[in-house]
């Protein structure tokens, strides 16, 4: 499909990224329906997925993106925390509609409830994971975009876009990747410059992690401080006045030593007899 237009062909920067953040990689398990996207297996049993259809599968999910004439009727869900950040990331950046978190049920079916939305297309991070909006999606003949893996089962998926679903960095590049071609063939942001937005914000952070960075580089500039301070502070001031004193025996009794007296007498006898 991506090889009528060169400018629709993957690159080697894609390339390189899609195997820095293991995209490539996918489970010991196969779905009979995922067979087509597989291109080996490896000898410890993990499937390698065919990353020019996972491209491929891309760009037609960003066509059918774009095709929604108002963004907001784009709904965009990850239930996983791994896709949470990367789901809100998106909605920002192309102004879809994001749902982080648990999906209330009854949210595409229920028209009592608040949350009752309508949208013209889902797009979910895990088919499993997000097995209930595409079940309700079902019910009213909502397309749906998914990130399967190879154990994925594609009922209710009418586009799926082969990737490794579980890592966190495969998660924030295809969204980051999903949000990038969509802008570009909105006319929002061109292909022969790169997109200043970088993948690691798609990516998901361990809050305890980002806590224990945070404790470190603040014990670090709290020690960077104090040995500098060490060194580099002035020397105190002394301005304490001294009292003035005249003479410092004055107000001072001095006792009286007697003098002793020896006898001159015991210093000839000595000297007399040669001692």
């Amino acid at each position: 499909m991506s090889g009528a237009l060169d400018v629709l062909q993957m690159k080697e920067e894609d390339v390189l990224k899609f195997l820095a953040a293991g995209t490539h990689l996918g489970g010991t398990n196969l779905d009979f329906q995922m067979e087509q996207y597989i291109y080996k297996r490896k000898s410890d049993g993990i499937y390698i997925i065919n990353l020019k259809r996972t491209w491929e599968k891309l760009l037609l999910a960003a066509r059918a993106i774009v095709a929604i004439e108002n963004p907001a009727d784009v709904s965009v869900i990850s239930s996983r925390n791994t896709g949470q950040r990367a789901v809100l990331k998106f909605a920002a950046a192309t102004g879809a509609t994001p749902i982080a978190g648990r999906f209330t049920p009854g949210t595409f079916t229920n028209q009592i409830q608040a949350a009752f939305r309508e949208p013209r297309l889902l797009v979910v991070t895990d088919p499993r994971a997000d097995h209930q909006p595409l079940t309700e999606a079902s019910y009213v003949n909502l397309p749906t975009i998914a990130l399967c893996n190879t154990d994925s089962p594609l009922r209710y998926v009418d586009i799926a876009i082969p990737c490794n679903n579980k890592g966190a960095h495969s998660v924030g590049l295809m969204w980051w990747m999903l949000a990038r071609e969509v802008l570009r063939m909105r006319g929002t942001i061109s292909r022969e410059h790169p997109w200043e937005v970088m993948p690691d914000l798609y990516f998901y952070r361990d809050p305890e992690e980002i806590e224990k960075e945070e404790q470190a580089a603040a014990e670090k500039a709290v020690t960077k401080e104090e040995f500098q301070g060490e060194w580099t502070a002035p020397a105190p001031e002394f301005t304490a006045t001294q009292p003035e004193v005249a003479n410092w025996s004055e107000g001072v009794q001095v006792p009286s030593v007697p003098i002793q007296q020896f006898p001159t007498g015991m210093y000839h006898d000595r000297r007399a007899s040669g001692l």
